[in-house]
């Protein structure tokens, strides 16, 4: 780490307290004039920082900035993530990809602030605004077969969950397979990515990406998405470290479930949580669309639906929609 982020390190550490530029050169092991140096730089990044004398430097309680640092402080598992945490990227997934193809070891993750090119399933674009969400992802190489690489999405949903409710209070619900809905509406898209080696039928390496919407985007949702995405605090404040908060919770309860993954314990929950189970449905693909009832899902994330014709099927990937009960 430079100075800068060593110095951002201990003000996120020690935030809403006075720490002496004396005080932070001495513990860093550098000089005042490169603490000044530091402050300013983090000041026109837009840090909001006290300076008082004879009390020293405060970073105020009320920035937002996400951080490696002020992800890092929440984090519990340390020992095995790696945190890059950038403004602006086309992709969080695009970028681990290409380090993944590289060799990069398991663990890295790149956070960031915005994305201008964030992909959804099937192909489609995933709204990522500055400011108002989080956009994650997260390098695996786990020891799984492609066939059962839906495992790596349905333990995120999971734990996306667990982390809404955990951080806010708000009450968190999976659409199958990869969507996460607060009040009725996708708050969360997941999709993981993955390289597969033929020759052995394992994966590669797979790259998670989790974005989650927190706050309403300055200027609202675009129309075309106004009617089916929410933000997690849409209606109420939330705190100065939200997304950090929820970021390290995120990470460390998906590691939780992913070092158990082929046990598949977490199915249960998967189950709970569905609110699809029972429902009609539409399934959906480029050329039609079918009439169905969501019977179950099986411990391998797949859906399994009754069609109108009465044909039990068994989906392991694809797009449903609820359907309207008519009146």
């Amino acid at each position: 780490m430079n100075t800068k982020q060593m110095v951002l390190q201990v003000l996120e550490n020690r935030k809403g307290e006075h720490i002496s530029g004396e005080e932070l050169a001495r513990t860093l092991g550098v000089s005042r004039n490169a603490v000044w140096k530091a402050i300013n730089s983090l000041r026109s990044e837009g840090y909001k920082l006290e300076a008082v004398p004879n009390k020293g430097y405060c970073l105020l309680e009320e920035n937002d900035i996400i951080s490696q640092q002020s992800v890092q402080k929440h984090l519990k598992n340390t020992d095995f993530f790696r945190l890059t945490v950038m403004d602006r990227v086309d992709s969080t997934n695009a970028v681990l990809k290409r380090l993944a193809e590289s060799g990069e070891a398991e663990g890295r993750v790149v956070i960031a602030n915005e994305q201008t090119f964030g992909k959804g399933r099937m192909g489609r674009s995933f709204y990522s605004p500055p400011g108002s969400g989080i956009y994650i992802s997260l390098l695996l190489r786990p020891k799984l077969s492609a066939a059962n690489s839906l495992l790596i999405t349905t333990a995120a949903a999971v734990a996306v969950c667990r982390a809404i409710e955990d951080v806010s209070g708000r009450k968190a619900a999976i659409k199958w397979v990869n969507d996460i809905y607060c009040g009725g509406k996708k708050v969360c898209g997941i999709l993981t990515e993955a390289s597969m080696d033929f020759e052995s039928g394992m994966l590669s390496y797979a790259v998670l990406g989790i974005g989650i919407n927190i706050a309403r985007p300055e200027g609202g949702f675009p129309r075309e998405l106004e009617e089916i995405a929410t933000s997690i605090y849409e209606d109420m404040p939330c705190s100065s470290e939200v997304r950090s908060r929820l970021a390290a919770n995120v990470l460390d309860g998906f590691l939780e479930i992913y070092r158990n993954l082929p046990f598949k314990s977490f199915m249960g929950e998967y189950r709970q949580r569905s609110f699809v189970i029972g429902k009609e449905i539409y399934i959906i693909s480029p050329n039609y669309r079918e009439e169905a009832l969501v019977i179950d899902i099986d411990d391998d994330a797949r859906l399994i639906v009754k069609t109108a014709a009465g044909e039990i099927k068994t989906l392991s990937s694809g797009e449903i929609s609820i359907r309207e009960k008519r009146t």
